[in-house]
């Protein structure tokens, strides 16, 4: 978790839930329902002050790190204290918002994926934490992960670990540069939506492949 997700609406549509309606725009991405690592996808913040939507390499590695430890999508919200990542939650936090994600069970070459969205169907505001600057050599190195913590013993033995996800208010509370790193930590450690705010159902099988699109992707199958 995470390795895909349906961000099916526009980046200034998901602005605009939470008031952001003065933000800038640095964003080409087009709403899709597989978001996939490796692709650039609109990840909200604040920078110089500045509400800012841009288009962010989803992997994350650090150019020190090269050789070191491997390119990642996802951070895990018990690490976020550590040496690797303090920095990027100092500097560097943000918003992916998303309408879900998705998650596979079942065996290789069988596997089953699962579209997981929220009970009441609101968008998810998925912490983020990035590298806003230029890269030098990889893309990685500018790159975002999502933030993610333990599912509790698993959803419905989907995944043992889930997105951070806030509601709007707590979303800009995040991203809000006068919190310190601790205290966003402790933010997304006690507000995180929890496991039974969440549900799913299976989808075709469609979204196991990268660049695959459409509406028809998020449908649930009947079983």
């Amino acid at each position: 978790m995470c390795g895909r997700f349906d961000q099916s609406q526009t980046a200034r549509h998901y602005a605009n839930l939470i008031g952001w309606t003065d933000a800038v725009f640095d964003s080409e991405s087009r709403p899709t329902t597989n978001a996939a690592p490796g692709t650039y996808r609109p990840v909200m913040h604040v920078q110089d002050g500045e509400r800012r939507v841009d288009d962010v390499f989803w992997s994350y590695r650090a150019k020190w790190a090269e050789g070191k430890v491997p390119i990642v999508i996802n951070a895990r919200l018990e690490k976020l204290a550590n040496r690797y990542w303090s920095r990027l939650v100092k500097n560097g936090r943000g918003i992916v918002p998303a309408e879900g994600w998705y998650e596979w069970t079942g065996e290789k070459g069988h596997k089953q994926p699962w579209h997981i969205h929220r009970k009441d169907h609101r968008p998810l505001f998925m912490l983020a934490v990035a590298n806003f600057g230029p890269f030098e050599e990889n893309r990685a190195e500018a790159g975002f992960v999502i933030v993610t913590d333990d599912a509790s013993g698993g959803m419905l033995d989907i995944h043992d670990r889930r997105p951070v996800v806030l509601d709007a208010e707590d979303a800009q509370l995040w991203l809000d540069p006068d919190l310190s790193p601790q205290q966003a930590i402790e933010l997304a450690r006690h507000a995180a939506a929890p496991p039974d705010a969440f549900e799913w159902y299976k989808v075709s099988t469609a979204v196991n492949r990268a660049g695959a699109d459409g509406p028809q992707i998020t449908k649930p199958l009947d079983d």
